[in-house]
């Protein structure tokens, strides 16, 4: 038996958001590419790994995203975690030693609104259902 659930516009904005972050590191997959490619690397096997590591990231926040769109509570979790990593990127990118706080903030600001949608959207799907008793 399959159960329907809509879910709501904040969510659906976040599961949307979520999703293209996942696009995002598949751009950034791309660039890796480009640069290993055209010998921007100075270890290759590091930038392999490097490059793989960031496709199975793209896979996972995209799958995060399709997860709040079906309004399953494994894609708000992961959708949460990914965003408060881009905080702490964001973070480090404001303040780290090579510190350029504009990047911080066109980083982190996006992030920060993603967090927040998805927080109603956790908030919104716990008063769907019912409480265990």
């Amino acid at each position: 038996m399959s159960e329907t659930t809509t879910v709501g516009g904040a969510e659906r904005l976040a599961g949307v958001l979520v999703m293209a972050e996942g696009v995002v590191l598949v751009v950034l997959t791309l660039w890796q590419a480009v640069s290993l490619v055209g010998g921007d690397t100075d270890s290759v096997p590091s930038a392999i790994a490097l490059l793989v590591l960031t496709l199975i990231g793209a896979a996972a926040v995209a799958a995060f995203g399709a997860g709040v769109l079906r309004d399953r509570s494994w894609g708000r979790s992961g959708g949460i975690v990914t965003q408060l990593l881009v905080l702490a990127v964001a973070g480090g990118a404001a303040t780290g030693a090579y510190a350029h706080p504009a990047i911080g903030v066109v980083i982190g600001v996006p992030a920060l609104v993603v967090l927040i949608l998805l927080v109603i959207a956790v908030v919104r799907a716990s008063r769907r259902r019912p409480a265990d008793d």
